[in-house]
C-alpha cells in the first residue's frame, strides 16, 4: 500500500493514480468513510485525462487507528503531508461534507501559502458551522450531535447501516430508488475505520467554526449543495459559505440528497469537470 508519514508519526494511505505530468485533482472524503467513496469521480477524471489522489484520513479506512489528532487542524496538516509527498501543484481540491472541512483549512492554511493548489470545491460541505450557537441560530442543536456520539459508540454497526438506509442518500424519500449496494458500500467503508477516531470526528465536524478559513480563501471555489440534504441542510451551509469566499460560486440542484456525488455522480461529475475546465 502506498502511505506517507506525517510528521507527528501517522501512517496515511493514498491512492495517487495517472500522469504524473497531469494536473491533479485531490479528493477529501467525508465521515465515516474512506478514499473509496471517490471511486465514481476518481475514475471519470482518470479516464479525462487528469492525475487522481486520495487519502484514508487518520483513524479512517487503511490510514493508521492512532487514539489523537481528530480534529479539522489534524484533518488539513495529513492532507498536506500527502500533497507534500507527492509535490502537487496547481492541483484542484474537491471535499465532501467533513472533507470539505479539511478542504477549507487546507486551501486557507497548508495549500495557498504554500501555492500548491488552483481551484477548490466544496460537495455537500460542513462550513461554516454546523452547531447551533448564539451567533449561528440557524444550527442543528447539540443534542443531534450527542445522538450520534450515542449510537456510534453504543451500536456503530447499527448506526453505519440506518444512516445510508434513511437520510444519507434520501433513501428514506418516498418514490426514491434505493440501491443496496450502496448501503452495503457505506457500511463497508464505516466498519474499516476506528471507532475512537469516528466518535471524536463529531466534535471536528459539527463544532468546527471555519468562517475565518473561508473568508481566507481567494482561488475559484465552487459550492454544490442538494436542497434536499438531511445531513447538512444547506441553509446553515453552502448559501453561508459563498457569501463569505472571495471568489465563490453557488450551484444548488433540486431534490438531490447528501449522498449526490454517488447516487447522482453522472450530473456531478460533468459539472465538476466543467469548473475544472473553466
Amino acid at each position: 500500500m502506498s502511505t506517507v508519514t506525517t510528521k507527528d508519526g501517522v501512517e496515511i494511505f493514498f491512492k495517487d493514480w495517472g500522469p504524473k505530468s497531469a494536473q491533479p485533482i485531490m479528493f477529501h472524503h467525508g465521515w465515516p468513510l474512506s478514499s473509496d467513496d471517490w471511486d465514481a469521480q476518481m475514475l471519470f477524471f482518470l479516464q479525462n485525462g487528469y492525475r487522481v489522489v486520495a487519502h484514508d484520513r487518520r483513524g479512517h479506512g487503511r490510514s493508521a487507528q492512532v487514539a489523537d489528532g481528530h480534529d479539522m487542524d489534524h484533518y488539513a496538516a495529513d492532507a498536506f503531508a500527502v500533497a507534500e509527498h507527492l509535490d502537487l501543484k496547481n492541483a484542484v481540491h474537491i471535499g465532501h461534507s467533513t472533507g470539505g472541512g479539511e478542504v477549507a483549512r487546507y486551501v486557507a492554511r497548508h495549500g495557498e501559502p504554500a501555492g500548491r493548489v488552483a481551484k477548490a470545491v466544496l460537495v455537500s460541505a460542513v462550513p461554516p458551522l454546523m452547531l447551533k450557537t448564539a451567533g449561528n441560530p440557524e444550527g442543528l442543536p447539540l443534542d443531534v450531535f450527542d445522538g450520534f456520539r450515542k449510537a456510534t459508540a453504543g451500536n456503530r454497526a447499527q448506526f453505519f447501516l440506518d444512516v445510508p438506509t434513511g437520510p444519507f442518500y434520501g433513501f428514506n424519500r418516498p418514490g426514491a430508488t434505493v440501491h443496496p449496494g450502496v448501503i452495503q458500500n457505506w457500511w463497508r467503508q464505516g466498519m474499516m475505520g476506528s471507532a475512537k477516531a469516528h466518535y471524536d470526528g463529531i466534535k471536528a465536524f459539527s463544532e468546527t467554526d471555519q468562517t475565518d478559513d473561508l473568508k481566507a480563501i481567494s482561488v475559484p471555489m465552487l459550492v454544490l449543495h442538494g436542497d434536499d440534504d438531511q445531513i447538512v441542510p444547506i441553509a446553515d451551509s453552502a448559501l453561508k459559505s459563498v457569501k463569505l469566499l472571495k471568489n465563490g460560486t453557488l450551484k444548488v440542484y433540486k431534490g438531490f440528497s447528501h449522498g449526490m456525488l454517488t447516487v447522482n455522480a453522472d450530473v456531478l461529475n460533468a459539472d465538476l469537470l466543467a469548473f475544472v475546465k473553466s
